[in-house]
């Protein structure tokens, strides 16, 4: 499967700008990009951005999301952009892990919890022990 790539420029986003993004509202064309990086279905990237694939699809490109989703595919961008550090830009090495139950994460796969804002933390908070060798 091909996988799509950041470009070499794009950066985590800090918190503030989170927020000041989440309340503009991003492009659901985005949203189309950052699941082409790990290869993320519809359906998984609608139950992340709290959303039915239904209204997903309804979502023209250019077309912003609401300020919640919109959070969610940052703090998304965010996670993946950690991941592919972690993981040496292996988009799928990190696709596979997504979708791997994790002792850790109470063997569910980090994919599976991150419907949730602390389901981002824990699953950043395991890339950072990766990342550091610290082994769970």
């Amino acid at each position: 499967m091909a996988y799509a790539s950041l470009p070499p420029y794009t950066a985590v986003y800090a918190p503030y700008t989170v927020i000041d993004k989440s309340r503009q509202g991003v492009l659901r064309s985005e949203a189309d990009q950052v699941a082409g990086l790990v290869g993320l279905t519809d359906l998984e990237m609608a139950r992340i951005l709290n959303m039915s694939d239904r209204n997903l699809h309804r979502l023209k490109p250019q077309e912003r999301l609401s300020r919640d989703a919109s959070e969610r595919l940052l703090l998304l961008t965010n996670l993946l952009r950690h991941g592919l550090d972690v993981f040496d830009d292996e988009a799928e090495t990190l696709a596979d892990w997504l979708r791997s139950p994790i002792r850790e994460l109470n063997a569910q796969s980090p994919l599976q919890l991150l419907d949730t804002t602390t389901g981002f933390g824990l699953v950043d908070d395991v890339l950072g022990r990766i990342e550091h060798g610290i082994v769970g």
